[in-house]
């Protein structure tokens, strides 16, 4: 009786591990586009600086999916990209915990986990260090970023084109990228192309800057944005610039920006009104129509 039990527990296990590992979805086969064969490791773990579990050094991009409840499902479907600098992910407030709580309203959520510059023992204190220096930061991140908007673009692009696999519509696949992962979102909404096209963005104390001069899409998606006034990286503006370039445009657009709540907010519980942001967001999908 025993090893019978032992036996159903080893299964049990293996079936759970299966399951899990069939949940985290390559964005390509082989070597990303524009990318070397990488032989160092990604990691994940909790960073005592940002205080939160992290990831770094990504070279092969995945998809982790979250399912909601099958009598839930509403049809739509959110890429969640978190942020870091473009040196590590903070995986849990701008990920997982994004992606549980849309999934608990019905929406299939995908972390994506995208390219970021190779660092060595803590990306998160290295970037501590470098953020001191814009110039030099610039030129460790600078040829990453491009790669990490290209991985943000596949990603809606994958999500449409297997969009009957999970039961969503093509037509009803957006993004929500925080930080480095909203530069991610904004690169989306500005440079996608027709089968990419997300139906709606979500830039969250996104850096918006290298945007400036870029043309709003005849057919851009609704755009909500979000941010805190008393960001600590300067990114505030940012926000704005992405809000007024689309009321320009005449396209449907939201923006809060908050007193405070400084940069990184993501899930995090501060006793603010930034703790809320995301009611919002999700009051907004629905006046869009994807709730």
């Amino acid at each position: 009786m025993k090893t019978i039990l032992v036996r159903t527990f080893v299964l049990v296990l293996f079936t759970a591990s299966l399951a899990s590992a069939q949940d985290v979805i390559p964005l390509y086969q082989g070597t990303p586009p524009g990318s070397q064969p990488a032989n160092y490791p990604e990691k994940e773990y909790f960073s005592k600086i940002w205080h939160t579990e992290v990831v770094t050094n990504v070279t092969k991009p995945t998809l982790t999916l979250f399912k909601p409840a099958p009598e839930q499902k509403n049809g739509t479907a959110v890429i969640v990209v978190p942020g870091g600098g473009f040196m590590a992910l903070s995986i849990n407030s701008e990920g997982n915990d994004v992606a549980k709580y849309l999934a608990a309203k019905g929406v299939t959520a995908f972390v994506l986990k995208y390219r970021l510059a190779h660092t060595g023992e803590d990306g998160t204190q290295e970037f501590t260090e470098l953020i001191a220096d814009r110039q030099k930061y610039g030129e460790t991140v600078g040829k990453v970023i491009p790669q990490s908007n290209a991985d943000g673009l596949a990603a809606v692009a994958y999500v449409r084109q297997h969009a009957s696999e999970w039961g969503i519509s093509p037509d009803r696949v957006g993004m929500i990228g925080f930080s480095a992962g909203g530069e991610v979102t904004a690169a989306v909404a500005f440079q996608y192309k027709p089968e990419g096209r997300p139906a709606f963005v979500a830039p969250i104390y996104a850096a918006a800057t290298r945007f400036q001069d870029a043309a709003v899409p005849a057919d851009a998606p609704p755009m909500f944005v979000a941010a805190a006034t008393d960001d600590q990286l300067g990114l505030a503006p940012d926000s704005i610039l992405l809000y007024d370039k689309w009321s320009a445009a005449h396209k449907s657009v939201e923006l809060h920006m908050f007193a405070k709540g400084g940069h990184g907010f993501g899930m995090r519980k501060q006793n603010l009104p930034t703790d809320h942001w995301i009611d919002l967001f999700a009051q907004w999908l629905g006046l869009q129509g994807f709730m």
